[in-house]
């Protein structure tokens, strides 16, 4: 396993482990409109090469296959947070988290914070993350749960 900074080269298979993911890992959590509202944000490609451009986004690489990424926004925002169906505890969201959060502290921030589905929500809690708010978005009329989280560096 390899960490390296995402390049714009990444992106289709970024966004392919991102629906891969969510369809597969949160259907326990969220139902099959709220999965199809979920990832109708990978058509939102301007979004994605700003966050690739902007952003701090560090990918696992496995055998020249992606098997996470994490993206830190503002040196204190964990944006983008996801492993691969095939790679599901296996201690790659450990490392990857441990990575982002030590970028923030270089970046000065004394705190991070996320946006946490309900699926990642326990894993956050084991890394000593706090529920600040549950949060109800609405995407194509859809509702979806999350969680603000945050945690002291």
């Amino acid at each position: 396993m390899i960490f390296r900074k995402a390049t714009n080269l990444d992106l289709e298979e970024m966004q392919e482990l991102y629906i891969e993911t969510i369809q597969s890992v949160c259907k326990n959590d969220y139902n099959p409109a709220q999965i199809k509202a979920w990832i109708s944000g990978v058509k939102n490609k301007e979004r994605w090469i700003e966050v690739i451009d902007k952003q701090f986004v560090l990918l696992a690489v496995s055998n020249n296959k992606i098997a996470g990424f994490g993206t830190l926004k503002d040196g204190n925002y964990i944006d983008f947070f996801y492993i691969h169906k095939d790679f599901q505890r296996q201690g790659i969201a450990d490392k990857l988290l441990t990575a982002l959060e030590l970028e923030a502290q270089n970046q000065n921030s004394k705190t991070i914070t996320s946006d946490v589905s309900i699926t990642a929500k326990p894993f956050f809690e084991k890394n000593r993350y706090i529920v600040k708010a549950e949060q109800k978005n609405i995407r194509l009329n859809v509702e979806l749960i999350n969680y603000k989280m945050q945690k002291e560096l």
